[in-house]
């Protein structure tokens, strides 16, 4: 899941120690290292922490080299071993690869090689790249044009860097898929999968492209196509501070993360409302005023968290600018054969922009020749690229796996695009006032919630032992009771799942006994009678009731074994403060329970493979 490497002056392993410790955030089950030391490929693997790989190493004299490589696995094809830990070698044990991605045909691959007498160690797709280069080896003059003709052979998507004692001095580095980012310094090179790992050392980045080749070594790099066209880099300026990647004094990223919301929503609407025509301002989207106003239905498609932002915008823009919105799970809809009419307009949402789901999907809209159009946090990632334009977030770097702040920007954008979209419609300049005067107030009202952690931790106390969980809202809400299971479900482990309110009847009831916590979002808005007729008959069944609520009224005290009362808002933007006591309780819950809040288990941050 996880690439580095160095080219360079100093000693590589310390550097690229570092840069995996960077990379932890991401998931991973276990790590590896491989380094030239005296002239010589040595290669290290531990399953675990980072620490452990750590521990494993040698004396600094015994393992010290200028060249390195370092990889962070998440077990896809094999277990999560040592054995199938990167880098992996080939039969001679003097080149070694490490790779994100998938290698559709690697069983084929696999019996052709060992017919040929090569030998595998690992139940792992990746063993077959080494193979491959060694076979092609032998029949070209340099590892390159080896590489190259390996990888013809290969289907699928990787993100590879090659480390060689026969090239000592450089990294041959691949992308098809899966990033592949190169970090420029003075008289050094960095690779990496995520801009993270490096920007410790430089912000000069260059984002391989598809299909593209880059030879780097400590003097500069040389990048080609796969038909060996030579390529201009375009470096690229990295504006994240390294202060971004510290917790500072909190005990947790997640924690952090849910803390600095303010100021990350903050940043998504500054400079982007125009006070003067009451209406928002996204000039990346590259669309003429006259184009957007001929549209007559939006997909918004993502994945996990992006995806429940997509519900929300399905609820606003189709309340606020009468456009019929679809919002998809990307998987299912690149598969699916979507209909796009002419006058479609698609959104892509992807916090990392290198979901691969997202990135399949964005390609079969274009594929389709509809306008795609992109909602993502990482300046440079392959949707921020390939799409037609779009929005970036501005959330900052996000460590924690489950998302918090890149989920309320995502919604920050999506209310943008709904005042945007519904002032060329039929919102009025009142209405359009309303709204932006409404969020420019949210970050506020947000500061308000935050001072209630102290009692949201209490309450998860009372629940921190439950063995499942039900989330319940309805309208524009029913997304953010999704949300908030898939919070509790990530990080806790404990089973839950969101429910619009009205469907519990209909089937989940059934569950509900004295041990059952139900969390419910009880806003006063015009669906509250409902929400409160529908909490009666869960209250009857002897669930404990958890209520977040804008009103603290006698009915919600009677019924509720916690309440929580937030600000109000426009019931659209509702969402954006809905979820912070959700954030919140399950972040608490996980801490509670002494769990890894920030690296659960078996969770990636960004998922780049199917």
């Amino acid at each position: 899941m996880g690439i580095v490497g160095y080219v360079g002056h100093r000693n590589a392993l310390p550097i690229v120690i570092e840069a995996l410790k960077r990379l932890e955030y991401r998931g991973y089950d276990s790590s590896g290292c491989g380094i030239i030391h005296d002239g010589k490929l040595q290669i290290y693997k531990k399953t675990g922490k980072i620490v452990e790989l750590e521990r494993s190493l040698p004396e600094p004299n015994s393992c010290d080299g200028n060249v390195a490589i370092g990889h962070t696995r998440w077990a896809t094809h094999g277990g999560p071993t040592e054995i199938n830990s990167h880098p992996h070698a080939d039969c001679t044990g003097t080149l070694a690869v490490v790779h994100n991605g998938i290698i559709d045909n690697y069983q084929l691959l696999k019996q052709r090689l060992e017919k040929l007498g090569h030998i595998f160690k690992s139940d792992t797709d990746t063993e077959v790249i080494a193979h491959l280069i060694e076979q092609y080896r032998k029949t070209t003059d340099n590892i390159e044009d080896a590489i190259r003709e390996a990888l013809k052979a290969i289907e699928g998507t990787y993100g590879l860097v090659v480390i060689s004692e026969d090239d000592p001095d450089r990294l041959f580095c691949v992308r098809k898929g899966s990033p592949i980012i190169i970090g420029v310094s003075e008289k050094e090179m960095f690779v990496t999968s995520d801009v993270n790992a490096i920007v410790s050392h430089t912000s000069r980045v260059v984002y391989l492209q598809d299909h593209e080749m880059a030879v780097i070594s400590k003097d500069g790099m040389n990048i080609t196509t796969m038909d060996k066209t030579h390529v201009d880099p375009l470096i690229s300026t990295v504006d994240w501070d390294i202060s971004a990647i510290d917790k500072g004094e909190y005990k947790h990223f997640m924690l952090k993360e849910i803390f600095e919301q303010p100021t990350t929503i903050a940043n998504g609407f500054r400079t982007r409302i125009n006070e003067e025509l009451c209406t928002a301002r996204l000039g990346g989207l590259n669309l003429p005023m006259s184009e957007l106003r001929k549209i007559k239905q939006i997909h918004l498609v993502a994945c996990g968290t992006s995806y429940h932002a997509a519900m929300i915008g399905k609820y606003m823009i189709e309340d606020m600018a009468r456009i019929p919105v679809y919002a998809d799970i990307a998987s299912e809809y690149r598969y699916r054969n979507p209909i796009i009419p002419d006058d479609t307009l698609v959104f892509v949402i992807s916090q990392s922009g290198e979901t691969a789901d997202t990135l399949a999907a964005l390609r079969e809209v274009k594929a389709k020749g509809a306008n795609v159009l992109g909602i993502t946090n990482v300046v440079g990632s392959t949707i921020a690229r390939e799409t037609d334009g779009g929005t970036y977030i501005h959330a900052g770097s996000e460590i924690g796996v489950a998302s918090t702040k890149a989920f309320t920007s995502q919604v920050t954008i999506l209310t943008l695009l709904s005042i945007l979209l519904a002032r060329q419609r039929s919102l009025n300049p009142i209405q359009g006032y309303e709204y932006i005067n409404e969020l420019k107030k949210i970050p506020e009202k947000i500061e308000e919630i935050l001072k209630k952690n102290d009692k949201i931790r209490k309450i998860a106390a009372s629940i921190k032992d439950s063995t499942n969980a039900l989330y319940l809202g309805r309208g524009i809400n029913y997304p953010v009771a999704l949300e908030g299971a898939l919070k509790l479900k990530e990080i806790s482990y404990i089973h839950a799942e969101g429910y619009p309110a009205a469907e519990v009847k209909h089937g989940p009831i059934a569950l509900i006994d004295e041990h059952m916590p139900v969390v419910a979002i009880a806003t006063h808005d015009a669906l509250f009678e409902k929400v409160y007729t529908n909490l009666q008959e869960v209250k009857a069944r002897g669930a404990k009731l958890i209520i977040i609520t804008t009103k603290e009224t006698p009915e919600l005290r009677e019924i509720a074994e916690h309440l929580i009362c937030i600000p109000d808002t426009l019931s659209n933007l509702q969402p954006l403060l809905n979820v912070i006591p959700l954030q919140l309780l399950a972040y608490h819950v996980a801490d509670l329970r002494n769990l890894d809040v920030d690296q659960p288990r078996n969770l990636a941050k960004s998922v780049t493979v199917d």
